[in-house]
């Protein structure tokens, strides 16, 4: 009896894991949405997060120095205020885009990328770290505000910075093509005139 019901349970979870995995939409390894979902993200990271002129402007104290000098009390702490809600989104933008860029190299980048094994983990350790580093610095700045977080930023900006330079390796074929298609026309032209 015991051993019936062993097998019936067994049956069960064969079963239930058959279903979860049919479910599943299916997705082709390194199909084209992951390619420019990818490369989605290293543009967004080197554009829109990762410059640091922007990264300055954002953790700037000479603002705050201003604000409290010329400024009154409610006045700045609204400035602050303002200022911690632009420092945690930027930090969430920063996570979710690692987030994909990860996914990417996880599934994908080995069938373009030609990483040696020690570079493979050398990107998974720069990727842990970064995730870590994105986690303490959205903690740090909902806890200190973006003025308490000058090493934290520091920190992930450096190595999300190194992710998205093996990144720009890993899909550099991707900009190769997209450039040799834009620039044919033109060569076509000089050549013919």
């Amino acid at each position: 009896m015991i051993q019936l019901i062993l097998f019936l349970g067994v049956g069960v979870l064969l079963f239930a894991s058959l279903f979860l995995l049919m479910r599943q939409k299916p997705r082709s390894e390194g199909g084209a949405e992951e390619l420019c979902d990818a490369r989605e993200a290293l543009d967004s990271l080197q554009v829109d997060l990762l410059p640091p002129m922007l990264v300055r402007r954002i953790f700037a104290k000479e603002d705050l120095d201003f604000v409290r000098s010329a400024a009154p009390r409610d006045v700045c702490d609204a400035f602050i205020e303002d200022r911690k809600r632009i420092a945690i989104a930027w930090a969430a933008g920063l996570s979710q885009q690692v987030i994909n860029l990860q996914r990417f190299h996880r599934g994908s980048a080995r069938h373009y990328a030609q990483l040696s094994f020690r570079a493979e983990i050398e990107l998974a350790l720069d990727f842990a770290v970064l995730r870590a580093a994105c986690r303490m610095l959205e903690l740090t700045l909902r806890a200190r505000g973006p003025y308490g977080a000058a090493v934290m930023v520091s920190t992930a900006t450096g190595v999300a910075t190194r992710v998205a330079a093996v990144s720009e390796q890993s899909l550099a074929f991707l900009r190769t093509a997209a450039m040799t298609t834009s620039a044919s026309p033109v060569a076509e032209r000089e050549r013919r005139g």
